[in-house]
């Protein structure tokens, strides 16, 4: 039977010994390592000193890179939190408004947290334009800018003068829904903000290029779809 402590054998610890011996910089080059070794006593001078330094700095990146992830995730949690509040909000001011249009242009900003809300309908009555304060679109304009989605968040948009109007130069970000009314034309809602985090807290990655949970999308869209509710229940 092989015996390990034989005379004339080297030891496991008696070769790891002597490859660091004989490569005495191998271990400071292996910063991964310091996440699993032990911590040296600080009695043996500075070189014992170093590697528990390099220790501790390691375990610092680590708790650092740990509680960034976790902050990413509570902030998404709130920011979608927040956005469905307000959204909550806006919508309770629809269902209560004795004057729809109005309630769309100088109620949903505040309630939001924005700087403008315009309704826009592709090729609308008089009557309703006049109704719901909305502004006229060319056929064809909501499918262009919003295809099969129900919204769309906008960086710095191009159109901002053509789909803000007096509110354009605050419109940094924007945001488009769809808001599908039966028996008429198409109608968009076109939401502006000088402030990325207003429209875009909680809205997933795809649609800001950033990281976040999907709750305020489907916030958005409920929006959209409550006000459509809201207009087919005119009289």
């Amino acid at each position: 039977m092989d015996n390990e402590n034989a005379p004339g054998r080297d030891s496991e610890e008696d070769r790891v010994a002597r490859f660091l011996a004989e490569n005495p910089d191998w271990l400071a080059t292996q910063t991964d390592l310091y996440e699993v070794l032990s911590p040296p006593r600080r009695v043996h001078g500075d070189t014992l000193a170093d590697h528990m330094a390099a220790m501790i700095d390691a375990a610092r990146q680590q708790a650092a890179s740990m509680s960034a992830r976790a902050e990413t995730v509570l902030q998404a949690g709130r920011a979608a939190l927040g956005l469905s509040d307000r959204v909550r909000e806006a919508v309770l001011a629809l269902i209560r408004a004795t004057d729809l249009g109005e309630c769309v242009a100088c109620d949903l900003p505040r309630l939001l947290g924005i700087d403008s809300a315009l309704l826009w309908v592709e090729e609308p009555s008089q009557g309703l334009s006049e109704r719901l304060l909305a502004r006229s679109l060319p056929p064809g304009t909501v499918v262009r800018l919003l295809g099969r989605r129900d919204v769309r968040v906008r960086i710095a948009p191009l159109d901002a003068g053509v789909l803000h109007g007096e509110a354009a130069p605050l419109a940094a970000h924007d945001a488009l829904l769809r808001v599908t009314v039966r028996n008429q034309p198409p109608m968009l809602l076109a939401l502006a903000s000088r402030d990325a985090q207003v429209l875009q807290d909680g809205l997933p990655a795809s649609m800001t290029g950033g990281t976040a949970g999907s709750g305020g999308a489907a916030a958005l869209a409920f929006l959209g779809a409550a006000l459509a509710a809201r207009i087919e229940s005119l009289p």
